[in-house]
């Protein structure tokens, strides 16, 4: 008899996102005269710059060559090109990693969810609250403990460490998702020390670095110690437009170790080079070789054009919650805006959707410090975003 994995029996029934669509495709069939503005989930609306565009239709030419047909990627961890890549960039905000310490993936979401795999059952997972819910659901499919770290307003949406609870793994995200809240290098060393003191290790999510505009960390590695206790996950699906076509890769330090039950010592980068070796087939060559040219001098400049482009929806969206003296966090560092909507989130979900056409996200949705808040991303088009915040003013002023 076949027995069902018991974590999955834990989940919600349905995934936040999931949960959303539903709620809009009833709305459209109920109300197709009403078009709706999309300011939910986190796709993005420009395109994919130039350059790496270029980089792909080339790609794709050559895997019509004999000569320069690609197959299976060897090694499982992407191709060298991109590897230094990826390395030569991080050289732009100080931090030093090798290439051989670099997984290209599909996305920061498959490998924040893949990478409890390597982890025991045993192992107690902390996670901030409100939080991405891939963090959670991962952990709970693989019968992990999770337990929360406060992250509210009184904090800054910043969750502090607290020193007398143990956990063995704990996930971080900055910029925040959803709150848009940004670690300083006081607050990531504090969680870094804590980390090393008790063992564990960090896993952060980096995917939104690139948004930062001020002198807070753009990698956990910035902070002394990191090496010893982190590893990073990043993605260009907001950065570079990748939502479509699926890249980021996940930094895995040399030094860092994890333990079995009689103390023995394991290399992480080992043991994540077996698991992805089994389970994963690699990305294919053609989004490598356009990936490779966002980190180019000029796919740089290019993909910096679109973040400036959704940072100024986000300046305008801020505006808008400035004028109306509403609590909010991001806008600053982060293409979200995480603002108090002063009532049940997903009762304000409705209420927004059905009286002003315009989607976004329940913070509850997140983790129960979420409720009474709601998340709204900054990238749609220029065009709907000022249409947007007209719409939520009148609804809210």
């Amino acid at each position: 008899m076949a027995k069902i994995n018991k974590g999955f029996l834990n989940l919600k029934e349905n995934y936040l996102f999931i949960e959303i669509g539903r709620k809009i495709r009833e709305y459209v069939e109920a109300n197709p005269d009403k078009p709706i503005i999309r300011m939910g989930i986190g796709d993005v609306t420009q395109p994919l710059a130039p350059c790496v565009v270029e980089a792909m239709q080339k790609a794709a030419a050559e895997m019509g060559v004999k000569e320069t047909f690609k197959g299976y990627e060897d090694s499982g961890r992407g191709y060298d090109f991109l590897r230094n890549a990826v390395a030569g960039y991080y050289k732009n905000f100080g931090v030093g990693v090798e290439a051989d310490e670099i997984f290209i993936s599909d996305g920061a979401k498959s490998d924040s969810g893949n990478i409890t795999d390597i982890f025991g059952e045993d192992n107690v997972v902390m996670v901030s609250d409100p939080a991405y819910p891939v963090y959670v659901d991962s952990n709970i499919m693989n019968n992990k403990q999770v337990i929360y770290a406060d992250a509210t307003e009184e904090t800054g949406f910043a969750p502090a460490v607290v020193k007398d609870i143990k956990a063995d793994l704990i996930y971080l995200c900055s910029p925040n998702n959803p709150t848009g809240a940004t670690f300083t290098k006081e607050q990531l060393t504090e969680w870094v020390n804590y980390a090393i003191t008790n063992k564990a290790i960090i896993i952060y999510d980096a995917a939104y670095e690139a948004f930062i505009s001020d002198d807070s960390p753009r990698s956990i590695f910035n902070i002394d110690g990191a090496r010893k206790c982190a590893i990073e996950i990043c993605s260009l699906s907001k950065t570079a437009g990748f939502t479509g076509t699926r890249c980021g890769y996940t930094v895995v330090p040399k030094e860092l170790e994890f333990y079995d039950d009689n103390g023995q010592s394991y290399s992480v980068l080992k043991i994540w080079a077996r698991r992805q070796g089994s389970k994963f087939n690699g990305v294919p060559y053609v989004i490598q070789r356009g990936a490779e040219a966002v980190f180019s001098p000029e796919g740089i400049r290019q993909t910096r054009e679109a973040i400036d482009y959704y940072m100024e929806n986000a300046r305008i969206m801020s505006e808008t919650f400035s004028k109306l003296g509403i609590n909010y966090t991001g806008g600053k560092n982060s293409p979200y805006i995480w603002f108090k909507c002063n009532m049940p989130s997903w009762e304000f979900f409705d209420k927004l959707l059905n009286e002003k056409q315009v989607v976004g996200t329940p913070g509850v949705g997140f983790g129960k410090n979420g409720d009474g808040w709601f998340r709204l991303t900054a990238f749609n088009t220029r065009e709907n975003t000022i249409e947007a915040m007209k719409r939520v003013k009148e609804l809210l002023q």
